[in-house]
């Protein structure tokens, strides 16, 4: 493998001249610029990336802790945070968190020890020391998806709460009354923000949301499942389960066919988290669906703004609703409603 000391032979300069034509330091004359790169390309020289950041103090590396692989959701953000941060001339590490705070705080100690330039998150929990300690150490850090609250730190996400109305006002137009929702874990900023929503949106139409009617999940598939049956066991189940969360959605549906039951005609399903798998299902799932896509490559812009100086600004992007057919048929006479007219499959 070629070094720098066979780049400056062959190009005639010395290796200081080498060194500050790959940092692109404007000293250099054009023709021996020209030399360099040219000696660089015949000898196929790769530069020593650890040593370049043991004198920039920069690797061009992020990190990105995602609160869990298997789910679809976080798949799809990670694979948009890496694209758009391979644009920008970054690398990405990636842990995966597995909803576990614990977890979550082993692959950030192991990536700041790593002397990453900036670090995405989407906490697993509300408040955890390690992450407030390398905040007030002033390292770039960006929550996406889900945040801490009170921390200053730029976050990038969706609002829901219009695509959770959107999907109360479509329930309601079918003819559901009874609506239950599987709740994420209280300790993050989503599992409680979609009960609120869910509950404000039922107001609006005079409806309640009892204890009952909120099973506690924890995103997982075997949670949707085991609070469907809870509810499939009461005096007088609802009429509808919104899962907050696509994995607690497939779940659900789980437990009504194990009961020898049929979504809608038993009880009607709907999910937070719209996912390719959802229009497989029978019947096809009617989920609220996030800008997976755009919020990765947001939180890219986002931390890399902060690495290079920049304020780096919060996003927040609107979520939609994509009516499918596990909620039910509208009747034959009846009008349109706005929600349903939002997005169809």
């Amino acid at each position: 493998m070629a070094s720098i000391k066979d780049v400056a032979a062959e190009a005639g300069v010395s290796v200081a001249t080498v060194s500050r034509v790959l940092n692109d330091h404007p000293s250099v004359s054009a023709e021996a610029r020209a030399r360099v790169l040219a000696a660089v390309e015949t000898l196929g020289y790769r530069p020593n990336a650890v040593a370049r950041s043991l004198r920039t103090a920069q690797t061009h590396t992020l990190g990105l802790v995602i609160s869990d692989v298997m789910n679809p959701y976080f798949t799809e953000l990670a694979r948009s945070v890496e694209e758009e941060a391979r644009a920008l001339g970054y690398s990405v590490i990636i842990g995966n968190a597995d909803e576990r705070p614990d977890l979550q705080d082993h692959h950030v100690r192991n990536l700041l020890d790593r002397r990453i330039d900036g670090l995405l998150v989407s906490p697993t929990d509300g408040g955890s020391p390690l992450m407030l300690d390398a905040v007030r150490a002033g390292t770039p850090m960006v929550f996406v998806d889900r945040w801490i609250p009170g921390v200053d730190v730029p976050v990038v996400r969706a609002d829901g709460q219009g695509a959770v109305r959107d999907l109360v006002a479509h329930l309601h137009g079918l003819g559901h009354r009874r609506l239950a929702i599987i709740a994420g874990p209280a300790a993050t900023t989503t599992g409680r923000e979609r009960v609120e929503a869910f509950r404000e949106a039922l107001g609006a139409y005079g409806l309640e949301l009892p204890d009952a009617y909120i099973g506690q999940g924890d995103f997982q598939a075997d949670s949707g499942r085991r609070v469907t049956e809870g509810f499939l066991d009461l005096p007088e189940p609802p009429e509808v389960v919104f899962a907050a969360d696509n994995l607690m959605a497939l779940g659900a549906l789980d437990a009504v066919r194990a009961r020898g039951l049929r979504v809608p005609d038993d009880l009607a399903l709907a999910a937070f988290d719209d996912i390719r798998w959802f229009v497989h299902t029978d019947p096809p799932i009617t989920a609220i669906a996030q800008p997976t896509g755009e919020l990765g490559r947001a939180a890219v812009r986002a931390l890399v703004d902060r690495i290079e100086g920049r304020p780096g600004e919060s996003v927040t992007l609107p979520a939609r609703l994509v009516v499918r057919r596990s909620c039910g048929e509208p009747p034959a006479s009846a009008e349109p409603s706005p929600a349903t007219n939002r997005s169809q499959s």
